[in-house]
């Protein structure tokens, strides 16, 4: 892709990545690995390659963590959450969740934040962090979809590999999660999911592949059975596919308190079971001494973690651990965070979604403002309860969702504080953080109302939420709220911090000028939200999943049955809209600019070939100019949505690419794509393999998977 020019946000979080990746050491090939792997396991025992893959207990100073060796030496491995950032520790980052981090659509944005959290899993000691999670928001009402990408498999391949090269960069193992089929809290751990392999390869497995490719040390396996095997020992989902079809070369780990048993965990693929020793152990070297376990497996299961750990070079100058998840004050002071607070505002704005924007309200320049009202809880911080147990709060500003996946704010700027401090001493702000009090809305030049939603794990309940959400409304008032402020002033803003959709019952109402959705934007909330609000930063970030304008206009919900069948198959959320003839009320990929930007000039080549086993391979490249015709420098998210041949039963067209390029105002810019064979193909059931099928496709170039600008047909 050629970039003309780049935004001030954008050149940062360039120089971040490039710089950082330039002082790395590069990481070994798994060869090399495997190499000095074999040198160590070799002069071990039985015992000791045991040891390795056991935990120690619930309650340590890490999430979980495994023995040691002596004679040879090999090191205790400490793993620890999450996928946000170091859990259970002061002096650390508490940024965009991923949920925001796929908004940005922006892969060199997502491989900074995936190399800034490296940064601080390492210098707190951790050998491997638990994460990124990649299970799908299949439903919005999906309790810790806010921990992971949205409702797209090629969106989700980028969050998730980025995230991975970002993490591994910075001597961390990354351990992807959770594998497989695991998209709802409920009945999470007595529960079987079932998916047909065409809907499994071509959605499921999808970022595990790519995860795999880009050499990712550690999967986690999940709590549920799939097709009635747990997944922590389904021979098939662990052997035949991740460690055979996709040749990972790693090793898997359970979930916590995931592994079922002794002999059928292990030899059904399960390399290292946490966090206690309950079916390792000593119960593992008497399955080896009976016969029941070769140890030829045991040695595998060794190999797979000591490889992993010299992959990514933690024999060299490995910092000691310092953190203490059961008493944080007792841990060593290692300050970790540098200056990745900037990273974090730039990309809190970079993924704010503009949804609404009436006769150019935003940008708003704080010279022309006398009062504003500030209004909702949401918009203010209750120092009481914003770091609560497991972020599982109600009555504060939501900057992320609860559960495992949370980190400690080392501090949270508030909508409140920010807005204040852009705005300036200047204008009079209003403020009531009251859901029912309407008083400040009246008589001010803009009235800002807060609302969110909120969701998380099921180890905690608020209010009678436990994990997976209830419903698509607003909590606290926040529907009645917005229409009765809507109705006390002309010029009504909203601003909804969610971890998924919502119901906009109030969307058309003709008061409300602008709609933002800046999502879960962690500890700089409050600034990147000003930045947008005052134009300091244009917007484009992208909504990376449906809002519908009913909730039973979603292509699935949260099941209460034992047996969890993904009849949707391939037709998960837009591709179901799609299909359905469904109009949604903000499609995925959507979202607003203060510039205006014209496509033009498509281009697209196909070649044809055969590969080393005969079979069809492809490439196609495709052109396309952009030019800002509006008023201000700005970036785009160039989209391109894939339509297969009618013979290929597929959904009517799936995200294949995407590219966000900055652009001054009047310049023109090109946006190259460039699809193989991992984009063109479909799973074919029969050989039970990927191919290209025949016949003619469509690339379709635009704005959202709604607002198609270009269209070109090809043959294959």
């Amino acid at each position: 892709m050629h970039i003309p020019s780049l935004s001030t946000t954008s050149f940062t979080l360039l120089l971040a990545t490039f710089s950082l990746a330039s002082a790395k050491v590069v990481t070994l090939s798994w060869e090399e690995a495997y190499s000095k792997a074999e040198i160590l396991v070799r002069q071990m025992s039985l015992e000791q390659k045991v040891t390795i893959t056991t935990g120690t207990g619930w309650g340590g100073i890490c999430s979980g963590s495994t023995n040691c060796t002596s004679n040879p030496d090999f090191p205790s491995l400490c793993l620890q959450d999450s996928p946000l950032g170091v859990r259970s520790t002061y002096n650390v980052t508490s940024g965009v969740s991923a949920i925001n981090a796929a908004a940005s659509f922006d892969k060199q944005a997502i491989r900074a934040r995936g190399d800034y959290m490296g940064k601080e899993f390492r210098g707190k000691g951790v050998h491997i962090q638990l994460g990124p999670t990649m299970n799908y928001m299949r439903s919005p009402l999906g309790g810790r979809a806010w921990e992971s990408g949205g409702e797209d498999p090629y969106l989700m391949v980028v969050l998730s590999a980025e995230t991975v090269k970002g993490g591994q960069d910075n001597d961390v193992i990354c351990s992807v999660k959770h594998f497989l089929l695991n998209e709802q809290e409920l009945n999470r751990m007595n529960s079987s999911t079932e998916a047909d392999s065409r809907t499994m390869h071509e959605i499921y497995l999808w970022p595990f592949v790519r995860c795999v490719e880009a050499g990712v040390g550690s999967v986690m396996c999940s709590y549920n059975e799939i097709d009635g095997t747990y997944a922590c020992e389904n021979d098939y989902i662990l052997n035949t596919v991740l460690k055979g079809e996709l040749g990972f070369k790693g090793f898997v780990m359970s979930d916590w308190g995931a592994t079922q048993s002794t002999i059928a965990s292990v030899n059904g693929g399960l390399d290292m079971t946490m966090p206690t020793p309950e079916y390792f152990g000593k119960n593992l070297t008497d399955a080896v001494n009976a016969n029941k376990v070769s140890e030829e497996r045991a040695t595998d299961m060794t190999m797979r973690i000591v490889a992993a750990w010299y992959k990514v070079r933690q024999d060299i100058d490995s910092p000691a651990v310092a953190i203490n998840s059961v008493d944080q004050d007792k841990a060593p002071y290692v300050n970790v965070q540098e200056d990745h607070h900037k990273l974090v505002r730039e990309m809190g704005a970079a993924s704010n979604v503009l949804l609404k924007n009436v006769k150019n309200t935003f940008p708003i320049n704080p010279k022309n403002l006398k009062k504003v009202a500030i209004i909702g809880s949401d918009s203010a911080v209750d120092p009481r309860t914003f770091n609560c147990d497991m972020r599982a709060c109600t009555s504060t500003h939501l900057a992320q969702g609860w559960g495992f996946g949370t980190v400690s704010f080392p501090y949270l700027i508030d909508p409140l504080t920010g807005l204040k401090d852009a705005f300036g001493e200047g204008v009079v702000v209003q403020s009531s953080l009251s859901d029912w009090d309407l008083e400040a809305a009246k008589d001010t030049d803009y009235a800002f109302v807060f609302a969110n939603a909120n969701s998380g794990e099921e180890i905690q309940f608020i209010g009678d939420t436990a994990g997976d959400r209830n419903n698509l409304s607003l909590w606290n008032n926040g529907d009645n709220l917005i229409k009765a402020v809507a109705d006390a002033n002309k010029n009504t803003i909203v601003v909804i911090h969610s971890v998924g959709p919502v119901l906009m019952p109030w969307a058309d109402h003709p008061n409300i000028k602008a709609i933002l959705w800046p999502g879960l934007a962690g500890q700089k909330s409050g600034n990147s939200l000003a930045d947008i609000v005052t134009g300091k930063v244009n917007p484009s970030g992208r909504l990376p999943y449906t809002i519908a304008k009913q909730e039973q206009d979603h292509s699935a919900g949260i099941s209460k049955e034992a047996v969890i069948v993904y009849e949707e198959k391939l037709l998960m959320e837009y591709k179901w809209f799609d299909h359905a003839k469904i109009e949604p009320l903000f499609p995925f990929g959507y979202g607003l600019s203060y510039t205006k930007f014209n496509y033009s000039k498509l281009e697209v080549k196909a070649t044809t070939s055969l590969d080393k086993d005969n079979k069809k391979d492809a490439i196609v490249e495709a052109s396309i100019s952009i030019r800002n015709g509006g008023p201000v420098e700005g970036a785009e998210i160039v989209q391109a949505y894939l339509s297969f041949p009618n013979s290929a039963g597929s959904p009517p067209k799936q995200l294949r690419g995407f590219e966000k390029i900055f652009l001054e105002k009047g310049e023109r810019g090109i946006v190259d794509f460039k699809l193989e064979k991992t984009e063109l193909s479909i799973w074919d059931t029969k050989p039970e393999s990927w191919v290209i099928p025949s016949g003619q496709f469509k690339l379709h170039i635009g704005a959202s998977s709604r607002d198609i600008r270009k269209v070109a047909k090809f043959t294959l």
